[in-house]
């Protein structure tokens, strides 16, 4: 029987995740992360081999440049699925994503990858909100094509777990709490309230993602000696991470655990 096989239950929870990880169908993949048990033994110090294949993708949708992707008028159902599977599909990568720290990632302390379990188990949550509805509105997740730009910078930083919970939580899933208020506004002057509905309840959990990856690179900061400011400016560069744009949800990002000088810095730079 191979890990892909194995039932969540039997395995330390590092290997564990693996088996949602691998999954390649979307909603299996987030039945599977939420029936992890987030309680298993943990083996902290274990370096796991790489089973390959990660993450598991269904064969649809289709990836493309994010530049290929056009919206449609969004007081049309069709403009709506599209940007409802948009959100589904950054809901799906951010299950990979927060799974993939849990294996690939050893030596760091327990409640850290039991944080995370938890967040792939709300992105789960989140990803089956949104694709229950899009079923209701008559489409599917797969429908439309996507892109891969949230996973894209976890490969750049799988190297290093400093680069990746600084700009994978703190950057690119931060920008999500800024898009957050004007997205459920459209949708719902367009009349779509269970999709507001249901970014209410994104925003929300999303702000205790964002404050686990701000509280978490700020210990790895400690451990290394780094300065966490002046880190962040030096990781955006060597990682070319994307450059944000305003409006900055600023009430979020403090509740996230954003500092005054790291706001203040955003307001006049950008990042």
């Amino acid at each position: 029987m191979s890990r892909a096989e194995m039932p969540p239950s039997s395995l330390d929870l590092r290997e564990a995740v693996l088996v949602p990880l691998l999954a390649q169908n979307a909603v299996q993949k987030a039945e599977l992360t939420l029936a992890l048990n987030p309680d298993l033994p943990l083996n902290c110090q274990a370096v796991l081999p790489d089973p390959g294949g990660i993450p598991g993708r269904p064969a649809h949708p289709v990836l493309v440049s994010h530049t290929s992707l056009k919206a449609k008028p969004l007081n049309t159902d069709e403009g709506r699925a599209l940007l409802l599977h948009a959100i589904a599909h950054i809901e799906l990568n951010a299950i990979d994503l927060a799974l993939d720290v849990v294996w690939r990632f050893h030596a760091m302390p327990e409640n850290f990858y039991r944080d995370w379990v938890q967040i792939a188990q709300e992105e789960a949550k989140h990803f089956l909100l949104l694709q229950k509805h899009l079923v209701g509105m008559g489409y599917d997740y797969g429908c439309f094509p996507a892109h891969n730009s949230l996973w894209d910078m976890a490969e750049r930083t799988k190297g290093d777990i400093l680069a990746r919970i600084g700009l994978v939580p703190r950057t690119m899933e931060a920008r999500g709490l800024d898009a957050s208020p004007g997205v459920k506004n459209k949708l719902i002057s367009a009349g779509d309230l269970t999709a507001g509905r249901i970014l209410d309840i994104i925003l929300e959990d999303e702000i205790g993602h964002v404050a686990a990856g701000n509280r978490w690179y700020r210990h790895v900061c400690q451990e290394r000696g780094l300065d966490p400011i002046a880190t962040y400016r030096e990781l955006i560069q060597q990682y070319d991470a994307p450059k944000l744009k305003s409006p900055y949800n600023l009430e979020a990002r403090r509740l996230a655990g954003f500092d005054d000088e790291e706001l203040r810095y955003l307001a006049a730079n950008g990042l």
